[in-house]
Order: structure tokens, then C-alpha cells, then sequence
């Protein structure tokens, strides 16, 4: 009897199967409308793959085992059969599919096994497979609105089954979504090569769609290669699809070529299972590895984490495995972040091996409890074989040192991204604040750009000084508090009705008093150039000094008030920035401070081509008298929004060589420049060093001790150096409060050398 045309309401009911490729009874479904002959086949039939797939499975014995994971009632199968591949195995969940296989393949294809399975919990052995060679499977358990847990499952049991020297084919088309999770997984101990399937000729159809063929090949645990492509990228367009897979691919090979340098590896949990660090059952003194731990298909969350051994073996542990639990908002400090300061944590734990957990803004409103309860299993599987049991490993956490917090704004810039100005009182207030300390629960306003994990990149000091007669200069915008809560606000600190950040509104920003060490860190610094400043001061002249990054506007603000012959300019990028400085930081302009919305390295490349168009030398003008454009001080504190850069400050084209030989082109002859640098990585820090030595006469540097900032001094020339720089830059201070004096000289006494 022959085929009979499927009626419309059949086409209906086909179209509708598909509206969720991973549902069984969708599949059973539209198999047992579209019947037994009719081969549905995935992107690539026959003729167009057969000589690319019989390449890569490359073997002349009819044993190699072959496993096809949703096979459903493609022809591919049968077709490796005919070609001589025997031992072909396939699998699918839709029961309907397998026993209508069966069927078509009992008697011509004997030897061919058919098994209902889920593909994404496979119930084979493992290294069961020679071959898994999947035609669309990968990408439907991949649609973007699935998210990749159901993708990042398959591909773990893939790799699961797989034997040693193993292929996964792969057909796809090669999405960046899919891609973007595929590449990762087969990091470390892989090879992997990337074909383009030739297109089948049609002249009713010109479809842009393009097929890959992609080989992930089992080798050794610590191989990394570059993924390689055997076609020319300009043969792929320039459509949405062919910019997908070339920025996924540049993206991973960036990754996998630093990473074999040694820079910075981020290792995954499965890459440390198979062995790329050796043995972890083994406690091994002194092994420090930076992983990814859990994520889609894995656990709720995904963890930033480091695994420390303790550097000496000793009788004195009380666990042989431990967790410690970073919160966001420290991870940035010196013990965390550092690697001398993470063994300091070590050794305190007491624990033989230490897993530090470092939690972000995901994480923000989970738990203790729910943390632990997502981590337990991941952790278990680093624990040294001395522990059996999860719950012999015990949880530790460092305070996030907040007693209250409020957030006064938030916002989301379309160049910074989310921006959040917080109120906050810490448990502990740094001894150095003198008088300050001494006053019960100081209320601190902070300045975060959420894409730089958790930065603070600004905070000052709020007090009630001269904030009773200031309208609108309290720094508080939104507020519009009450008279009833005003007079709450001005009764005693302890009122436990009313918060202390809840009466911040009625507190305005100490702009005498610089909260972030790495600031009084900069000023520092101005010791290097203390006779020059001082000779300047004493005829009359105005310093130019720029800062490039406004922030909250404090630093500014603070040379404004602290140095009275100072001009001061900031620019700033984000109009969005510059608004909360001043809405809620109180940042002013007047004639001795003022703020541009601009690129900071354009308006940097302006200064030097104005100054460098000036006939004779600064010296020469300055003994004319005439204006100089050129810059004394010109300060570089920006975030970085790539944080692949291994920089969270400055971005990265703010230590180009050319942005450098334009800064010092647009310094005075005495000039100093200045760059705040967070960088996790000691050879990034190292790079920008020795970039900087290449550019400029002498440098210096500051490493703050409890802070990863690390704060970088160059100067234009050899200049004058005072034989008391400490006291000359002491009486050029105008400062409210003498305990700055003393946190800015006592940094200054820490600035080493780097010239010898």
C-alpha cells in the first residue's frame, strides 16, 4: 500500500511536537505520526557527510564501538552499518523510535543494538565507546531558553563513556550559546578540530545555515591545544551565525594560549578529576590551585574558588580538609586575595588542606545554610582520601565585618552597568582614625560598580559636622526625610528605634577625611616631587593635577581642600558617574576643581598635542610667566570592564605602551604620574612594572599591606629630591584632621624603589 499524503491536521499535530525538544511524549508523539519510513534526517544527509565522518572515525577494524545518542529514526546508523562499522549502538528515550528501529533493522541489520536511555544518564560502563557521534542532539538539549544544564549533563556523560584516544563528533551548527559551554568542557585533556560540512545543492532553497563537524579527541589529562579549524573563516559570511562561532572560538583560544603560558589558570572541577594536577587524594605541602567549582547540571551555583595544601606536613591539624567562605565584600582585601595572605589563612585553619570559597553578588540572598548545603558535594570530591564522609569537613567563614547597611541608591549605567551607593557601619573601624575611632558606630558611604566583583571603589566618611545648615549638600538626593524623623536623627546614637545608617540622611560626606587607604596611598606619593611642589607653592604658581576615573569625586575633592595650590580636574567617561558623585558624594565644581565627560586617554592625547605644540621648553614658559598646558600630577584610577584582562584596575589600554609615552609627553618636567593597580596575578604585575621602566626615568611603588591595591609612581625625569621630603610635603598639607597627616607620611616611608 502506498505512502498516503499526511492531511493538514497531521502537519499540525507534527509542528506541534516540536515545540520542546526535550519532552519524551513529544517525541513518542511525532514518531508515531511521521512513521516508520520516514527518516527524519538533522542538518546533514548521507553524500554531504560521508567521506568527513569515515576520515575521523579513521580505523580499519570493524570493532570500533560506535554509540549514537538520540538516534531517533535517522538513516545514519544504518548507513556506518553498511559501511562496515558493526558494533553500532543506539540509543533515545522515546520508546516509540527504538521498537520502530528495531523493527526496520531486525533482519538486514542483526547486529546493530537499539536501547530506550536517556541520553543525559547514560547506563553504560565507563570508557564503554570508541566513538559518540552525535546529529543535532548536543544543540536541541541546548536551546536558549532550556539554559545548559541538560547540555552540560550530556556532555559530562559523554565524556564519561568515552574510551582513551576517543572521538565526540559532534554535528552542530555551531551557535555561541552552545559553544560557549561545549568549549570549557573539553579543555583539558582534549584536542579538538572544527570542520564545515559542504552545503547540499538546491536551487529552491539558500539557506545561510551552515553544518560543523566537531572532533573532540581523549589524550593525555594535561594536554591544551588551540582548537583548530580546517576551513578559512572568510568562507563563512559575515552573518550572526559566522560572528558567533569566530568570537567563541577567539575567545577560547585567547584563553587556552594564556593558560599554557602559566598565566592564571582557572582549572574546572572535572579537569582536576582526571588528573591535570595529579593525584588530589593525596595531600601534597605546598599545592595551590585556582578552580571553577559546580554550575549548570551541577549545583545551584557556581563558585570562584582556591585549594591550598598547608606548606608543612604537621601533628597539629584538627581537620584534614576545611572550607572557608569568603563574602563578597572582602575579597578584595590583601589576606584573601593575595597568595601570601591565603597560606596565612591556612595556617590559621588548622585544616591540612583548605578549600577558600570566594562568594559574589549571586550569592547575595542565600543562606549560610543553603551555601553549604549546595557546596558539600562538590567539596567532598577535593578532599583528601583521609576523609569519608561530607560531613567531616566543616565550614568556615570570615565576617563580612558590616554591622548595619543600607543601600541609598542603585542604578544601571549602559557603560558602568549596575552601580550601587551604600550606607554602611562596620563591626571594627581602623585604629589609624585616631580621634575619630573613638565615636560609636561611624557610618561609612561606599561607591561599588558591581562588574568589578565586588571592588569597592569608593568610600567616605559621613558626619553630622556642618550638615545641619546644608540644604541638598547632604549628599542624599532621594532623601526626603521628615521632620519627626530629622529630630530622631539628631537624638543619641543609641536610640534603638532608629538604625544608624537609617539617620544617615541626616550626615553629609566628610570630605577632609580619605576612607580608602589606597588614596592616602596616592597623595603619598607626592613625597617623589615634594621640592618641586614646594617651589611652585612658594611663587604663586597653580599645580594642575588630573585624575583620570571620578568615582565618588573624593580624592578630588580631598587635593582640593588639602592642597590649596592646587588645580584640580577630573575626567570622567560616565555622565551617569559624575551624577551620583554629586548627588550623593557631594562633588562640586568651582574654579579650582572641575570635571570632564570624556574619554580619559583622549583627553590625556589632548594635553600632550597642546603642550608639545608650545614653543620652548616648560622651564623656558614657566620663567615667561606664560600658562602651562602641560600636567604636574596626572593620576590613573579607573576600573577595568574586561575582567579578563587579569586587571581590575586600570583597564587595560591605560598601560599600553603608547597611552604611556603619551602620558609622559604630557607631563612638566617634574612631573609625576600615578597609576592604582588591582591585579590578582603577580605576572601582571610584573608586565605593567616593566612596560612602565621601558617609558619612564624613575619608578616606584607602594604596596598596600591589607589591600591587593598596589599603587605605581613614575617620574618624567631624575628631578630634585628633598633631603626631608616627609616634612616638606607635611607643611604643604592643609588637612582637617591630623590623623590624615599621619596615615599619608607613614605610607610615604613605605614607598620602595624600584630602579635598582
Amino acid at each position: 500500500m502506498g505512502k498516503q499524503k499526511k492531511s493538514k491536521q497531521q502537519e499540525a499535530e507534527l509542528l506541534s511536537t516540536l515545540d520542546d525538544f526535550t519532552s519524551k511524549e513529544n517525541w513518542d508523539k511525532f514518531f508515531s505520526i511521521r512513521g516508520t519510513d520516514d527518516s527524519f534526517e538533522w542538518y546533514a544527509e548521507w553524500p554531504q557527510l560521508r567521506d568527513l565522518l569515515l576520515a575521523q572515525i579513521n580505523s580499519t577494524e570493524s570493532e570500533v564501538q560506535i554509540l549514537v545518542p538520540g538516534c531517533g529514526n535517522s538513516r545514519l546508523s544504518e548507513q556506518l552499518y553498511d559501511a562496515g562499522f558493526r558494533c553500532v549502538t543506539n540509543i533515545d528515550f522515546s520508546k516509540v523510535v527504538i521498537g520502530d528501529m528495531l523493527k526496520r533493522n531486525v533482519r538486514v541489520r542483526p547486529v546493530m543494538r537499539w536501547r530506550v536511555m536517556d541520553m543525559t544518564s547514560m547506563q553504560f560502563a565507563d570508557k564503554s565507546f570508541d566513538i559518540v557521534l552525535d546529529k543535532g542532539g548536543l544543540d536541541a538539549l541546548m536551546e536558549p531558553e532550556l539554559g545548559p544544564t541538560l547540555g552540560t549533563q550530556y556532555v559530562s556523560e559523554v565524556k564519561r563513556v568515552l574510551k582513551d584516544g576517543g572521538k565526540f563528533i559532534c554535528l552542530t551548527l555551531g551557535e555561541s550559546h552552545v559553544l560557549g559551554m561545549f568549549f570549557p568542557k573539553f579543555r583539558y585533556g582534549w584536542k579538538i578540530n572544527i570542520h564545515l560540512l559542504p552545503q547540499k545543492s538546491s536551487k529552491s532553497s539558500k539557506s545561510s545555515l551552515k553544518t560543523f563537524l566537531v572532533v573532540a579527541e581523549k589524550a593525555s589529562p594535561t594536554t591544551l591545544q588551540t582548537i583548530l579549524t580546517s576551513f578559512d573563516h572568510d568562507t563563512l559570511g559575515s552573518g550572526d551565525q559566522a560572528r558567533g562561532l569566530i568570537e567563541a572560538l577567539e575567545t577560547e583560544n585567547k584563553i587556552r594560549t594564556n593558560w599554557s603560558s602559566g598565566n592564571d589558570i582557572l582549572y574546572s572541577l572535572e579537569d582536576l578529576k582526571i588528573g591535570v594536577k595529579g593525584d588530589l587524594s593525596e595531600l601534597r605541602p605546598g599545592l595551590r590551585v585556582q578552580l571553577t567549582l559546580g554550575g549548570p547540571g551541577q549545583s545551584r551555583f557556581c563558585y570562584k574558588t582556591v585549594l591550598l595544601d598547608a606548606q608543612q606536613n604537621s601533628d597539629e591539624f584538627l581537620y584534614h580538609c576545611g572550607v572557608f567562605l569568603v563574602p563578597k565584600t572582602r575579597a578584595h582585601e590583601w589576606l584573601f586575595s593575595s597568595e601570601e595572605g591565603q597560606w596565612m589563612v591556612v595556617e590559621s585553619s588548622k585544616s591540612a588542606r583548605l578549600i577558600m570559597v570566594f562568594l559574589d553578588g549571586s550569592h547575595t540572598d542565600t543562606s549560610s545554610e543553603d551555601i553549604q548545603k549546595d557546596l558539600s558535594p562538590l567539596v567532598k570530591q577535593l578532599a583528601p582520601a583521609k576523609v569519608e564522609d561530607a560531613a567531616q569537613i566543616p565550614f568556615m567563614a570570615a565576617s563580612d565585618g558590616i554591622k548595619e547597611r543600607k543601600v541609598v541608591h542603585q542604578v544601571t549605567s549602559e557603560l558602568t552597568g549596575q552601580i550601587i551607593v551604600d550606607d554602611v557601619v562596620y563591626e571594627k573601624v581602623d585604629g589609624q582614625l585616631g580621634q575619630l575611632s573613638l565615636a560609636n558606630d561611624l557610618v561609612f558611604r561606599r561607591l561599588t560598580f558591581e562588574r568589578s566583583e565586588g571592588l569597592i571603589q569608593s568610600e567616605a566618611l559621613l558626619t553630622s559636622e556642618g550638615s545641619q545648615n546644608k540644604t541638598g549638600d547632604n549628599g542624599n538626593k532621594k532623601s526626603n526625610s521628615s521632620s519627626k524623623s530629622k529630630k530622631k536623627g539628631s537624638q543619641k546614637r543609641n536610640d534603638s528605634q532608629l538604625s544608624v545608617v537609617d539617620a544617615s540622611n541626616d550626615l553629609t560626606v566628610d570630605h577632609g577625611y580619605l576612607a580608602s587607604s589606597y588614596h592616602s596611598g596616592i597623595i603619598s606619593g607626592f613625597t617623589l616631587i615634594s621640592s618641586y611642589l614646594e617651589r611652585m607653592a612658594s611663587s604663586g604658581r597653580p599645580v594642575r593635577a588630573v585624575v583620570i576615573g571620578l568615582g565618588a569625586g573624593l580624592l578630588p575633592m580631598f587635593l582640593r581642600r588639602s592642597i590649596p595650590f592646587l588645580q584640580v580636574e577630573a575626567a570622567e567617561l560616565d555622565p551617569v558617574v559624575v551624577d551620583i558623585a554629586r548627588d550623593y558624594f557631594s562633588f562640586i565644581e568651582d574654579e579650582r576643581i572641575k570635571v570632564h565627560v570624556t574619554d580619559g586617554i583622549k583627553f590625556v592625547e589632548d594635553v600632550s598635542t597642546k603642550s608639545s605644540s608650545s614653543n620652548g621648553s616648560c622651564s623656558e614658559l614657566e620663567a615667561q610667566g606664560e600658562r602651562i598646558d602641560r600636567v604636574d600630577i596626572l593620576i590613573v584610577d579607573v576600573d577595568s570592564p574586561d575582567s579578563s584582562s587579569g586587571m581590575t584596575c586600570p583597564a587595560a589600554d591605560f598601560i599600553e605602551e603608547s597611552f604611556l609615552k603619551t602620558v609622559k609627553d604630557s607631563l612638566s618636567d617634574e612631573g609625576l604620574f600615578v597609576i592604582n593597580l588591582v591585579s590578582r596575578s603577580q605576572s601582571i604585575k610584573e608586565m605593567v612594572i616593566s612596560r612602565m621602566k621601558g617609558v619612564f626615568s624613575k619608578l616606584f611603588s607602594l604596596q598596600l599591606e591589607e589591600d591587593v591595591n598596589e599603587v605605581i609612581f613614575a617620574l618624567k625625569s631624575e628631578g630634585h629630591t628633598s633631603p626631608e621630603p616627609y616634612n616638606q610635603l607635611q607643611k604643604l598639607l592643609n588637612v582637617k584632621h591630623p590623623e590624615m597627616n599621619t596615615i599619608i607620611i607613614d605610607s610615604a616611608k613605605k614607598i620602595k624603589d624600584l630602579n635598582g
